[in-house]
């Protein structure tokens, strides 16, 4: 049985979903968090395929660091494969998230390391 709050997410998901689509000029950067990680990837919708992800657990925990620290690297990590790959233009999709503390800190570290949107 799912809860409220994750059928309030996905609710909110599909609303989003509707007028945000990644294209080949423009891809989706979504993000997924849980309680102790967090995801992005950089997604061609037309095409169906991730061009880029980068998540906490690939940086690997630093000691002391908190949550929204970790969310800002990954943020970072992700505009840099995404400047490798020649992406500088995303539609940001927070997912159903609230835009605040880790999405956020995400948006910061990405927007920091050179993605518009």
């Amino acid at each position: 049985m799912a809860t409220a709050k994750t059928d309030r997410r996905q609710r909110l998901k599909y609303h989003i979903r509707k007028k945000v689509q990644g294209s080949s000029e423009r891809p989706r950067l979504s993000v997924f968090r849980s309680n102790t990680t967090i995801y992005a990837q950089i997604i061609d919708d037309v095409r169906g395929v991730t061009l880029v992800s980068a998540s906490s657990l690939e940086l690997g925990a630093k000691k002391g660091n908190t949550n929204t620290e970790d969310a800002q690297q990954v943020g970072k990590r992700i505009a840099e494969k995404a400047q490798e790959a020649g992406i500088s233009l995303v539609v940001f999709d927070r997912n159903g998230y609230l835009y605040h503390g880790k999405v956020k800190a995400l948006a910061e570290g990405a927007r920091e390391g050179g993605l518009k949107f």
